[in-house]
């Protein structure tokens, strides 16, 4: 009998805790580049944020040559000479939102996330301004971002310095949904 109610207990608490884990179930991260003589537009839907409600944790994992480019020669450049994805595969920001969220309602919440975002082997703290919007079981992502290219060692070679711009605008818009064990 014992055991039966300790095995109550510890899937009860199991449970309880994976509730406050939620997964992507789509993700996209984007990034435009403004220059006078081109711009520069990618698209990733391989990333993977986690959220942790309980602690207000947030990891993103992006994987770079998952990037799709309008032109396969610019997505070869990024992943062969800017980010040189063989040897820095995944870009990763592990932040913790700074402001009060109440998942146990619908609703849509201003917030900012502080952590450290690794990208071509360089960690920065980074704030990002974002929203959460709390639907159903269901918590939305979404942010626009800046990244300052040269902050990561990103060198653009002086032969296409007017093709890349300092700063790129990035996206991010993710559903999230309750992990669940199987």
């Amino acid at each position: 009998m014992k055991k039966i109610v300790l095995s109550i207990i510890g899937a009860t608490l199991s449970t309880g805790l994976f509730s406050q884990i939620y997964l992507a179930k789509t993700c996209e991260i984007s990034f435009y580049s403004h220059s006078p003589i081109e711009d520069i537009k990618a698209f990733n839907k391989a990333a993977k944020p986690m959220l942790n409600i309980a602690t207000g944790d947030v990891q993103i994992k992006i994987v770079m040559t998952a990037f799709q480019f309008e032109k396969p020669l610019m997505q070869e450049h990024f992943n062969e000479e800017y980010v040189e994805s063989e040897k820095y595969p995944n870009a990763i920001y592990k932040g913790k939102i700074n402001e009060p969220v109440d998942y146990t309602k619908d609703g849509e919440t201003k917030v900012t996330v502080t952590g450290k975002f690794s990208i071509h082997g360089v960690e920065k703290e980074k704030t990002i301004n974002g929203v959460i919007t709390v639907k159903g079981n269901q918590i939305m992502l979404s942010s626009t971002f800046n990244l300052h290219v040269a902050d990561y060692k990103i060198q653009v070679p002086s032969l296409y310095v007017t093709n890349i711009a300092e700063d790129v605008e990035t996206k991010l818009n993710a559903t999230l949904e309750p992990f669940k064990k199987n």
